[in-house]
C-alpha cells in the first residue's frame, strides 16, 4: 500500500510541477481598458457669441458657436467654441500636443474617421486627448491601444445631442477668426 501512495505521488509531482513551473513563467498581461475616461453629464448646449472658458482643455461639450468646422485634420488650434458645436453633432475630436512627432501626427490622421477633426491642442494634459460630446480620454501617445478601444465605443457619436448630424458642411477654417488650416 505504501508503494502505491508512494507511486500516486510521484505522478502527481511530475504532471503538477511543470503546470506551476509553465504558470510562473507566462508574462502577465496587463489588457487595456477604457477605465480611465472621464464623463460630463448636463452639458449646455446653447449658441454664444464670443469666447467660452471651458472647464476641459480640450472642451468636451457646452455652449457653442453656431457655426462648426468641416470634418478633417487641421495643422493648428481650432477655436474651442466651433470645436464644441462639432462634438454636438457626434463627431470625434483627436487632439495633440503641438511638438507631437510628424510620425505620429500622420498615424492620427490615418485613423481619423471620417466624422472626425485632428487639430494640435496647447495645454492639453496628454499627448494625444481623444474626445466626442461629454467623455474623454488622454491617451500616452498615438500608439495607445485605448485609442482604438474608444473608437469602437463611442466613435459613432452616440453620446452627441444631435446625434446623427454630421461635421460635414461646416464652415471654411479661414471664416473663423484664429481657426486653424487643413493639412
Amino acid at each position: 500500500m505504501l508503494a502505491l501512495v508512494g507511486a500516486v505521488a510521484v505522478v502527481a509531482a511530475a504532471v503538477v510541477v511543470p503546470i506551476l513551473v509553465t504558470r510562473s513563467e507566462e508574462p502577465v498581461e496587463q489588457q487595456a481598458t477604457l477605465a480611465a475616461i472621464e464623463q460630463y453629464a448636463d452639458l449646455r448646449r446653447d449658441h454664444v457669441e464670443g469666447s467660452v472658458d471651458y472647464p476641459q482643455s480640450p472642451p468636451v461639450g457646452g455652449p457653442h458657436a453656431q457655426e462648426w468646422f468641416d470634418c478633417g485634420a487641421y495643422d493648428t488650434q481650432v477655436p474651442a467654441e466651433n470645436l464644441v458645436h462639432d462634438l454636438e453633432h457626434g463627431t470625434v475630436v483627436l487632439t495633440y500636443e503641438p511638438g507631437l512627432p510628424a510620425d505620429d501626427v500622420a498615424a492620427l490622421a490615418d485613423v481619423l474617421p471620417a466624422n472626425g477633426i485632428l487639430s494640435p491642442w496647447e495645454g492639453q494634459a496628454a499627448p494625444v486627448v481623444v474626445t466626442v460630446w461629454g467623455v474623454q480620454l488622454e491617451l500616452e501617445g498615438a500608439d495607445d491601444p485605448r485609442l482604438a478601444m474608444f473608437l469602437q465605443e463611442f466613435g459613432h457619436g452616440e453620446t452627441a445631442p444631435e446625434f446623427g448630424a454630421s461635421c460635414e458642411g461646416g464652415i471654411d477654417p479661414a471664416d473663423a477668426a484664429g481657426a486653424g488650416t487643413p493639412v
